[in-house]
Parts: structure tokens; sequence; C-alpha cells
């Protein structure tokens, strides 16, 4: 039986989730369809475009994506304090992008005079708003239904796109997420359906890589990676964005079927730092889904997890002991 939301998402442990929305229908998401011949490549562009566009809206970073045949995987960072921190007038800015809203919140987009008693209403619509913009759920409902129109007019047909609810992991501690990011940027190459990282089309990894060999800025849509922990720590992953485009592309050379190598440990910063063996590290790129349901951590964070979205049990425990103590 499917769990509750409130039981899978805990901000007070991590603001880090792994989510996953499958497509019902056997023409694919994307890709071409054996059966029939039919390409839906071009959808691929559709999903990274709209999950880009809305992470400008949102107050949810995207740390990790990947656009597959008949799904797609998202590492998502909520910034709820960025959230709580937009004026009135800037929640409503962002939600008139996404929704008409209400005639008070366009009155008070277009600068007119409310009554008192339409700004009491206006203010709380507003917090019902400022709570949405950084609720995943409202996130990724934004994506899926704008697809799923999309696709069904494509198809001329009507009815289910997705399986149901998007799936989510919470992701306790910096080793998590960045497994759970390799995992999600390896898709493509473990399906076989790219080579290496670089080759990866409508990834995270692609537009990362890119970045780092034409010596250009981070992509600004993405959770950027600001360096090791350090004072005035800025916001964002706290790892070298060159060590982790280095680090994935050595582990998508490992992992691929035509090719035999290690991951020299001493050559990984990112590994020496989080005492992650070369062992561990491929056991969770390959195979993190699972291994994990619900959250992903050391088993401290799991159990404090486990406290805070009131479970009796939490599968992964045993994982968590083996490969990210």
């Amino acid at each position: 039986m499917p769990k509750p939301r409130k039981s899978q998402v805990s901000l007070e442990d991590t603001p880090y989730y792994h989510c996953v929305s499958r497509c019902v229908r056997r023409s694919f998401l994307c890709g071409i369809d054996s059966y029939t011949g039919n390409s839906y490549e071009h959808r691929r562009a559709w999903v990274e475009e709209r999950l880009l566009w809305l992470s400008t809206i949102f107050a949810i970073d995207v740390c990790a994506y990947a656009v597959m045949s008949n799904h797609v995987h998202l590492v998502l960072c909520v910034d709820k304090d960025k959230a709580l921190s937009w004026s009135d007038k800037e929640v409503l800015m962002r939600w008139h992008q996404l929704h008409k809203g209400t005639l008070l919140s366009q009155k008070f987009a277009r600068d007119e005079v409310l009554s008192d008693s339409e700004l009491i209403s206006l203010k709380e619509t507003l917090v019902i708003y400022r709570k949405r913009l950084y609720k995943m759920s409202w996130m990724m409902g934004s994506l899926n239904e704008h697809i799923a129109r999309q696709a069904n007019k494509e198809d001329g047909c009507t009815g289910r796109f997705w399986e149901g609810r998007y799936k989510s992991q919470a992701l306790l501690d910096e080793s998590a997420v960045l497994a759970c990011m390799a995992y999600v940027d390896l898709n493509p190459i473990r399906s076989k359906i790219a080579s290496t990282a670089e080759t990866s089309h409508h990834t995270s990894i692609k537009q990362r890589t890119h970045a780092v060999t034409q010596n250009k800025p981070q992509p600004y849509r993405l959770m950027p990676f600001v360096g090791n922990p350090r004072q005035d720590m800025p916001k964002g992953l706290a790892f070298s964005l060159k060590d982790y485009c280095d680090l994935v592309n050595t582990t998508g050379r490992v992992i691929r079927a035509d090719k035999a190598g290690h991951i020299d440990y001493a050559q990984s910063p990112i590994l020496n730092r989080l005492g992650i063996s070369e062992e561990q590290w491929l056991t969770l790129t390959t195979e993190f889904e699972q291994h994990f349901c619900y959250a992903a951590g050391a088993e401290q964070v799991m159990n404090n997890f486990k406290t805070h979205t009131h479970r009796q049990r939490i599968g992964g425990m045993g994982m968590a002991k083996r490969l990210l103590t």
C-alpha cells in the first residue's frame, strides 16, 4: 500500500530527495517503440526544458536528472527558507507563471488598491501559494501534468500517462546525496544507451561535463558545486565540480560491460573524503534503488528519519550499515 507523502518527506532531516516518475503507456515516454517503430525521442527535450524552467519558479533546486525511455530520475533540494524570504509580490509573480490565481491575486499583481477584507483574504491565499512553491508534490505535478497533456495531444488520446504518484527517497547525508546523483547521472550508461557520461543526452552530467571541458560557468539552472566545506560556505553541493565529473566519468567507464577496470581510490578525492571504498561506490552507483526504499543514509540518520516520520521500521538499514558508514 502506498505510504502518505508526509511519511516520506521530512525537511527536519534533509532537504534532498530522489524522485522517480514512470510512464504507464507501452508507447513510452521517450525513445523508440520497438513494437511500432515510432520515435518519441523529442519528448526527452520536453521533459528537460520543463524541469529546468520549473527550477526557476519553485524554491527547489535540481541537483541531478536523467530522462530515460519510460521514466525520469531527479535529485531535488528543497529550499524552504528561500520561499519564506520571498516578498508577497514575488510569490504571486512566480505562481502566476504556472496558474491564473484568483481575481484578488491578479488585482494585487496589477498594483490595484484592495480593501481591508480583500487584503485579509489575499494574505490567506498567499500562505497557501508560498507553501506550494517549496512542495515537491506541486513541482512534480507541474512537470508530469504538462508532459502528459502534451503526449496525449500528440498521440490523439486521453487517459493516464504516468503510473501514478512519483516515488521519493530521502537522501539523509552527503554520501547518500553524492551516490544517488551519480546513480542518476549514470542511468543511460547502465541502460547501454550511452557509452560515456559526456554523451549521455538529456542528463545533468552532460551539462556539467560540457561546462568543465569548455571552461564555462556551471549551468545556472542546476544546483552548483561549491567546493569542499569551509567558513562562509555558499549554498551548493560541497564538492568540487571537476572532481565529481571525473569520478562519474571513471565510474561510467568501469561499469560498461565491454570495459574492464577499477576506480583508483588514491585518485578519487571525493571517495577518499567520504571514506567509501571502490566496491561500495560501484554497488551504490549501480544498485541504489535496489537497496534503499524511502530513505538512504548512514545508520544513525536513518534511525532519526524513522523517528521523525513515525515509522516502526525502515527498509535498507542493513545496507546503510554496509555501504554508508
